[in-house]
């Protein structure tokens, strides 16, 4: 055999000096409020008001309550508050217990410029828990959470076949949007921030084998808890790779068949990632969305039982099938990734939130019986936001729901009234309607406030 010369280069940590995350650290190091334009500003309140409703909502959840015993036996020092249950864990830990709740109702909100990520999460479960150490006001909250959107997006985007390889984002570039963020919190310099971003990379996980499990919301928390510990230990001196994003064995290239890593820096500062994220009207995957909004237009047009119905023929992006493509779901987290479940329950109940996803109408005889009758076909030319249904009856009538954009996208978005009818609906029959209100008003001066504690203490 014969004996090939080995070159320098060869090694994975070799220098290709394109200077991606340390140009991207720079600028979340530097950018201040004024920089952020008032649209960015506006989609932080919105995006709190929104998150804090989710957590609240998925405090009661069964898988919160496997979680937080466990948590408790870990002994941290209480220093953040667990939302909605009147309790404080360490700062690792808490992350962790409210990362999960915001997301196990999969209610939270989406961005999909790119990526299908669920920034909110992994970026508020850290940051509230860092803010509890006190002299944090509105406006840095604010600017780490624009933060957190700019570095998880953009990462996302330098690896577009990322989602493709099996991975869940909000667990994987949620790692690295948390770590941005609690990073910015903590006032980390460039180099610091170069630090975090590596740290909390190199900790980036989470499986779509895992969906329909407890495991799938674990995944934010974990991704809230690993960002926050990388941010804390950048601040203490604690180093990375310094190419973590484009390297030869760096983030865009082991996670994604396709490495764009130059996608980082386009319009870096011009563009703000938080301006187009997306909220959801329906409680489950957002994919399922178009035709969610196609389906309770059929609803509403025709009520009929599953029995004066001959099929329902829905078309669809092929991604929608790939994540949801579940025919007999048996629990309520395995109905939200079913398109067959999800569309009967929102044609038979007008809508898609919260009790259409429970273990009991997953195996509720009206909606066993129309899922059946739910026909699905993929068009490879659809958007992400598009789908159509028709309803085919019994006697032959035929009625049709065309989705151009759905709702709670960019193109079609929910108002601030509809955010915040949300957010009470999830809120009130936890923490009561009057804490509820007072949350939501804090919420919409969240730049105002000079102590992003006063928000946290209405949400224990």
């Amino acid at each position: 055999m014969a004996v090939q010369p080995a070159t320098k280069s060869d090694y994975g940590a070799a220098p290709l000096g394109l200077n991606v995350t340390r140009d991207l650290a720079a600028f979340l190091a530097r950018f201040r409020f004024e920089d952020l334009p008032e649209a960015a500003v506006h989609e932080a309140r919105r995006g709190v008001l929104d998150w804090i409703g989710c957590a609240l909502a998925g405090s009661r959840h069964r898988t919160v309550e496997t979680l937080l015993p466990v948590l408790k036996m870990l002994n941290a020092q209480p220093q953040a508050t667990v939302f909605g249950h009147k309790l404080k864990l360490g700062l690792t830990e808490a992350s962790l217990a409210n990362g999960q709740m915001g997301h196990v109702l999969d209610f939270d909100d989406t961005h999909m410029g790119g990526v299908v990520l669920h920034a909110s999460s992994p970026i508020f479960a850290a940051l509230f828990a860092l803010c509890e150490r006190g002299n944090v006001d509105g406006r840095a909250l604010v600017c780490a959470y624009a933060a957190g959107f700019e570095a998880g997006v953009r990462t996302g985007q330098a690896a577009p076949g990322h989602h493709d390889g099996g991975w869940h984002l909000t667990g994987t570039i949620g790692t690295i949007a948390a770590g941005a963020a609690a990073g910015k919190l903590l006032g980390l310099d460039a180099q610091q921030m170069t630090h975090a971003l590596g740290i909390a990379a190199t900790q980036a996980a989470g499986m779509q084998q895992n969906r329909g499990t407890m495991c799938k919301s674990f995944h934010a928390g974990r991704a809230a808890s690993n960002g926050l510990l990388a941010a804390l230990l950048a601040q203490g001196g604690f180093d990375s790779s310094e190419e973590i994003i484009e390297g030869k064995r760096g983030f865009a290239r082991i996670y994604s068949t396709i490495a764009r890593p130059e996608a980082v820096l386009d319009q870096l500062g011009t563009r703000w990632e938080i301006e187009r994220n997306g909220y959801k009207p329906y409680a489950c995957g957002v994919v399922l969305h178009p035709i969610l909004d196609a389906m309770v237009a059929l609803g509403q047009q025709r009520a009929l039982k599953p029995d004066g119905i001959a099929r329902i023929e829905a078309r669809v992006l092929p991604l929608a099938v790939r994540i949801t493509g579940l025919g007999d779901p048996k629990t309520g987290l395995q109905s939200k990734f079913s398109i067959y479940h999800a569309g009967a329950v929102a044609y038979l109940d007008r809508g898609a939130g919260i009790a259409q996803f429970s273990d009991a109408r997953a195996s509720a005889p009206d909606v066993v019986a129309l899922r059946g009758k739910i026909e699905v076909t993929t068009d490879e030319s659809f958007r992400k936001d598009q789908a159509q249904a028709t309803l085919v009856t019994v006697s032959g009538e035929r009625v049709e729901a065309r989705v151009a954009h759905a709702s709670g996208t960019v193109d079609n978005p929910m108002s601030d009234r509809a955010i915040e009818n949300k957010f009470l609906a999830n809120a009130a029959p936890v923490i009561g309607d009057a804490r509820a209100r007072q949350i939501a008003a804090t919420a919409w001066r969240l730049d105002k406030l000079g102590d992003a504690r006063e928000l946290i203490d209405l949400c224990a």
